[in-house]
This record gives structure tokens, C-alpha cells and sequence, in this order.
């Protein structure tokens, strides 16, 4: 009897401790929530000037948030549009990026997308934002101009412009309607390789479609398809399985994926795009959390495409959340080989809830793991210092080994890593400046590509369009003439060491040094034109092609200057390395 009742006592203890730290806990938030009151509540009667409880609530509850992640956050009403837009993708407006021209201290048009109302009504890239109907926006900022232009879909107003290329101020009568942003901006087949050109370099003077050398199929022969997807908002699954299914019949054979700067989405239309290539009943993504409710297995659900294929996937560190996905599951159920950079390593699953007086709440509420089992969160968000949220990337030498359905092995906690890694070119720093917009720039490029634009109306197709030496000189003069001025990566480095020199008592010493290798680094913006001709080139070609053929136009003229492409049709053209990386490495 005494050893019943101590078994009992002894299974008592836990139950008892655990409803005591229950009791405590929820007497802590209690107490803290009835300190929040109080405070407003003095404040609100005590403080010398009157509060906006909007404003004062929303700022506590944003700065409450920002102590957990980047990821939970608050919606006020007024805001709750921008979340709207994020999860679908979705807003009424006209349709058009904008920026602020910081030398001309005004709001422009950047970029009018294709088929919406601004291209529609006629608006140019540079066109100079007056007023929209009787407000002026001569003196606002590029995000009091978004918000104008925005508004219930079907409503009707009046921009007011100054176009630079004519000097003409113009009136545009615009009907604002639904606008979603092209997540599938460009796919088709790519050109054929040229067997004359030195290492079979891509011939992309021919447009239309093209063929690579036929074999006997899969991976080396047939044409190669191309599919680029920019973002994971809903319908974007049943637009990337159009896309294919139209590549399929068009003839391509193998296919190369595009998700690189792609920040993600729907988990479930991640899970979908999957299915095209695996097959249904597979188990892509599992989610896990504190909350058993927010527990979810997202298998496929429907029969594939075609899961014989050879896909490549094309990522780099912008590839994230939903994208990772994709990435992740296609490399652990050995579907296709991932080539480019290390992904973002976002593993964190947020959920939209309802808060009170049309308010929402976007909060993480679990991890996701792909079908190997792991967790590709790289950050973690839960240390702190002094209080405050401190972020840490998990180190390599901390991370856990996985395996593929094959055997092969992977692991977790730092992005998806590439089975073939390929970096781009960087962007020297001359060309960042150009075309960069914000405070320190002057927008020289800007000014340049607006009056190209305005001397031709029309140019050659994407993949046949170069501007002519003519046309780079005349750049290269108009950015001189411009005074323009930018500082070297190298230069900045320099003064570092030169003041940490002088810090610890060894610039005299070496001063003649100092001086002789700040001499050898002094730029020369004229000299630094022509060094970089050919990335200036690229840029400003590109930019201009948007113009006139969209982000569309762009990809499609972007894809001959593609490291990470160009190793992706290597790969697709060599059955035999493409097969043995999707083998295990046998261990000796």
C-alpha cells in the first residue's frame, strides 16, 4: 500500500510542477499586460501633448514583434492591403514601378508593366509625376505617390506628367484596375549552341525557337525549355504547368528552372509545382511548431507532367522560403540537380491571423522540413544580448547530415546548397553607382537610357539588340560631362587602414607607402568606362530592352550573359555527368 501511494505522490510531482510553472506563467501575463494599461492610460492623461492611439499602440506592438523575428508582424487597417498584396500577389493601381529622381527631387516612372494601365494610357519611363487629379506631387516621396496611384479597382483620376524628352507637361485619364504582378515574367526555348564558336558558345542572334543537336532524348538531346518564376503568389502553379506542358509540345526534352531571386510564397503552390516532376501522394514539406494545430503534411495531390525529365534548378542567396522548397525537395527526392549559390535558408512558416477592428496579425507559428527531414532555417532568432534580439547563422560545423531518397547526402541548417556551385559576375562598382537609385546617386545612367529612348522608337528584337560604339561613346561623354564621381571599394578600404595605421603609431613609418598605393587607387571615371565597357554595356542594354519588351524582353536578352545558365545547358547536354551527380559517392 505505501509503495502505491508513493508511486502515486511520484507521479504527482511533474503534474503538480507543471500547473504551478502554467499558473505562473499566465499570472506574468497578466501582470505585464495590466503594466502596459496603466502606462498608456497616465500617459494618455498626463502627458503634455495629446496621443494618437493608432500611432502610439502600433509603434509598442511593432517593437514588441521585432524582438522575436524579422517575420511576425502587425497589420494596422490601413495596412492591411500591403499583406493582401504580398500573399496574392494582387492590388488595384495602374501598374508601374516608380522612383524618386533624386536630382530632380521628384517622383518618376521607372518602369510601366506590360499590359497594364500605365503602358496602356501611354506612360514612358522618365516621365516626371505632376499631380494626380488636383493634389499636387511635386514635393512627395516615392511611397505618398504609390499610395495615390493605388485605390479601389474600376475608380478613374487624372496624372498630370512632365515628360524630359519633349518638355511637355500631358494628361493622362487612367481607370485604375486589378493589378498582379507577372510571377511567371518570361519562358520558351533557349537558342541553339553554335558549334563554330569557341567552347560551343550560344548563338543569340537568331530569334524564334531553336534545337539543340538531337540524340537518342533525355538528358544531351532535343531542345532545352526555360521557365522563369519570380515569385510564389496563388495561380502560379497552374501557370508554370502551362508553361510546360507548351515547352513540352514546342519539343523541349529537358528543362532549366529559374527561382534565383525568388523570395517565395504559397507553401502550397510550392508543393504543386513540385507534383509537375513527382509523382502524386509524395511527401513534399511537413510543418512543425509549439501548436499541434499548426502541424500540416503537404503531400501532391495529382498526377505529374513528366517525371522522367532532366531538370536543372537555378538558385542563389535570394532564393528563399517557398523557393527553398521547391529547390530543397526536388534535391532530396533526387528530381533534378540544383546549380548556382547557396539559398537563404528561410525555414520559418508564418500565418496570417485576424485581429480585432480589421487589424491582422502575420506570426510564425512553425519550421518546415523537406522530405530528406531537414530544416533549412540558417538564422537563429532565439538568442539574445542585453535584451536585445540577436541573430546568429548556424556554423557549418554545426549543421546535420541527411540523405536523399538515392542516398546522397545533404545538410541542414544553412540554405539549400547547390550540387553544382556557379557564381555570377560581380557588378563593379562604377556600374552600381550608375544606375543605383537613392541619396548618393545622380542618376546619370538614368538620365541617359530616358534619352535614348525618346531618339528611337523602336529598336531590334531582345536577343538581336547591342547598342553601337557610337552609341557607348556617346554614354560614356555624357557621364564625364556629368561630373559624376563614386568611391571605389578600394579607395574606402585605404583610408580605413591609413586612420588604424595612425592609431597604432605605424603611418610615419610607412607613409611614403601609404601615399604611393593611394596614387595607384585614385580613379579615373573616363579610364574606368572603357575598363568596364563590358558589363556598362550589358546593363544599359538591358535597361533600355525593358522599355520597350517588358521584364519579359529583358530575361530573354539577360540569359547570353548567364554564367550559372550557360553551365545549366553544359550539364543538360552531358547525360553522363548529369546522372552521376544524382548518384550517391560510393564510400570506401
Amino acid at each position: 500500500m505505501k509503495r502505491r501511494y508513493l508511486l502515486i505522490v511520484i507521479l504527482m510531482v511533474p503534474l503538480i510542477a507543471f500547473a504551478q510553472g502554467r499558473k505562473n506563467r499566465n499570472l506574468e501575463v497578466a501582470k505585464n499586460l495590466d503594466i502596459f494599461n496603466e502606462v498608456y492610460q497616465n500617459l494618455d492623461m498626463l502627458y503634455v501633448d495629446t496621443l494618437n492611439a493608432n500611432e502610439l499602440v502600433g509603434t509598442g506592438i511593432k517593437a514588441m514583434l521585432r524582438s522575436l523575428d524579422p517575420y511576425t508582424e502587425y497589420y494596422p487597417e490601413s495596412e492591411t492591403g500591403s499583406l493582401k498584396m504580398m500573399l496574392t500577389g494582387k492590388y488595384a493601381g495602374v501598374g508601374a514601378l516608380i522612383r524618386y529622381h533624386q536630382k530632380l527631387k521628384r517622383v518618376v516612372i521607372d518602369e510601366p508593366y506590360e499590359g497594364m494601365p500605365a503602358a496602356e494610357v501611354g506612360l514612358k519611363k522618365g516621365d516626371i509625376v505632376l499631380s494626380i487629379d488636383d493634389s499636387l506631387m511635386t514635393d512627395k516621396d516615392v511611397s505618398y505617390v504609390s499610395n495615390r496611384l493605388r485605390g479601389d479597382a474600376g475608380t478613374k483620376f487624372v496624372l498630370k506628367v512632365l515628360r524630359p524628352s519633349t518638355g511637355k507637361k500631358m494628361d493622362f485619364k487612367i481607370t485604375r484596375r486589378a493589378i498582379k504582378l507577372p510571377e511567371l515574367p518570361y519562358y520558351g526555348i533557349l537558342p541553339t549552341p553554335d558549334p563554330s564558336r569557341a567552347g560551343g558558345e550560344t548563338d543569340y542572334s537568331q530569334g524564334g525557337l531553336s534545337k539543340l543537336p538531337s540524340s537518342s532524348g533525355g538528358a544531351g538531346g532535343g531542345s532545352i525549355g526555360y521557365i522563369n518564376l519570380n515569385q510564389f503568389t496563388e495561380g502560379c502553379a497552374r501557370e508554370v504547368r502551362r508553361a510546360f506542358v507548351d515547352l513540352k509540345k514546342q519539343g523541349a526534352t529537358s528543362l532549366i528552372f529559374d527561382l534565383r531571386n525568388n523570395g517565395g510564397g504559397s507553401e502550397m503552390e510550392a508543393v504543386d509545382i513540385v507534383n509537375l516532376w513527382v509523382d502524386k501522394d509524395q511527401t513534399i514539406v511537413e510543418n512543425r511548431g509549439k501548436i499541434k494545430q499548426f502541424w500540416h503534411t503537404y503531400k501532391t495531390r495529382l498526377e505529374p507532367v513528366d517525371t522522367q525529365m532532366p531538370l536543372v534548378v537555378l538558385v542563389n542567396g535570394e532564393t528563399a522560403s517557398a523557393s527553398e522548397i521547391t529547390s530543397g525537395a526536388l534535391q532530396d527526392l533526387d528530381r533534378g540537380i540544383i546549380i548556382g549559390t547557396r539559398t537563404y535558408g528561410k525555414g520559418l512558416v508564418q500565418v496570417p491571423l485576424d485581429m480585432p477592428y480589421n487589424t491582422k496579425l502575420k506570426v510564425t507559428t512553425s519550421k518546415y522540413y523537406i522530405p530528406s527531414g531537414r530544416c533549412i532555417q540558417a538564422i537563429n532568432y532565439k538568442k539574445r544580448r542585453e535584451g536585445a534580439l540577436y541573430s546568429e547563422r548556424m556554423p557549418d560545423s554545426l549543421t546535420h547530415v541527411f540523405y536523399t531518397a538515392a542516398g546522397r547526402e545533404v545538410r541542414d541548417g544553412g540554405g539549400i546548397t547547390p550540387d553544382v556551385e556557379v557564381r555570377n559576375d560581380t557588378i563593379p562598382n562604377i556600374a552600381y553607382y550608375l544606375s543605383a537609385s537613392g541619396q548618393d546617386s545622380t542618376e546619370v545612367m538614368f538620365d541617359w537610357v530616358v534619352d535614348y529612348i525618346s531618339k528611337h522608337p523602336t529598336i531590334a528584337p531582345p536577343r538581336e539588340f547591342h547598342l553601337s560604339d557610337a552609341d557607348f561613346n556617346d554614354f560614356k561623354q555624357h557621364v564625364v560631362a556629368s561630373g559624376f564621381t563614386y568611391d571605389p571599394v578600394s579607395e574606402k578600404q585605404l583610408k580605413e587602414l591609413v586612420k588604424t595605421a595612425k592609431a597604432e603609431g605605424y603611418y610615419d613609418d610607412a607613409k611614403e607607402a601609404f601615399e604611393l598605393l593611394e596614387s595607384k587607387l585614385k580613379h579615373d571615371v573616363a579610364t574606368d568606362l572603357t575598363k568596364h565597357e563590358e558589363i556598362l554595356r550589358q546593363v544599359l542594354e538591358l535597361d533600355i530592352i525593358t522599355a520597350y519588351y517588358y521584364q519579359a524582353g529583358a530575361i530573354e536578352a539577360g540569359l547570353k550573359y548567364d554564367r550559372q545558365l550557360k553551365e545549366a545547358v553544359r550539364l543538360l547536354q552531358t547525360p553522363e555527368e548529369y546522372k552521376k551527380l544524382l548518384t550517391p559517392k560510393k564510400t570506401a
